[in-house]
């Protein structure tokens, strides 16, 4: 297993590079996902994202704010075997609050500039998950697993 020092590198270069996630939700019709565009907080204690509130993302989150995340690199090549990563990330969303609104919504546009009407729109939720966990999965089997301290 490695120390979360040689984990962490990695797990943010792979967060910096992709601009989509699929995003895992249950709701009572049972588990759901979606393609999402995210960023990352800095100390990877965050993942940021937006939804419109009549989607079924949103209902099943207001349900169980319980997600998981999967980014990851693959080029749909046979390559992918050896050198894609992907990282599933585990932990609980809500939407985010007025008083840090704007300093997480200028990382997220930083990313995503091109969706800054989207996030404008007075229906559109914007929310962070609190990370508990990265399984992070290279080589197809090496799984490495980096646990965020509270």
């Amino acid at each position: 297993m490695a120390r979360a020092e040689q984990l962490e590198p990695v797990v943010r270069e792979l967060l910096a590079s992709q601009p989509l996630a699929v995003l895992a939700t249950h709701g009572n019709a049972g588990p759901y996902a979606s393609l999402v565009a995210f960023a990352a907080t800095d100390d990877l204690r965050q993942l940021l994202f937006a939804t419109t509130r009549a989607t079924r993302k949103f209902a099943n989150l207001q349900a169980d704010p319980r997600v998981a995340f999967l980014v990851d690199n693959r080029s749909n090549d046979a390559a992918d075997f050896r050198d894609a990563v992907a990282a599933t990330i585990r932990g609980s969303a809500e939407e985010v609050g007025d008083a840090e609104r704007e300093g997480l919504l200028a990382l997220y546009l930083g990313k995503h500039p091109h969706l800054r009407d989207f996030v404008d729109s007075p229906t559109c939720a914007f929310l962070k998950v609190h990370v508990e966990s990265y399984y992070v999965v290279t080589r197809f089997q090496e799984v490495m697993e980096l646990h965020i301290r509270p």
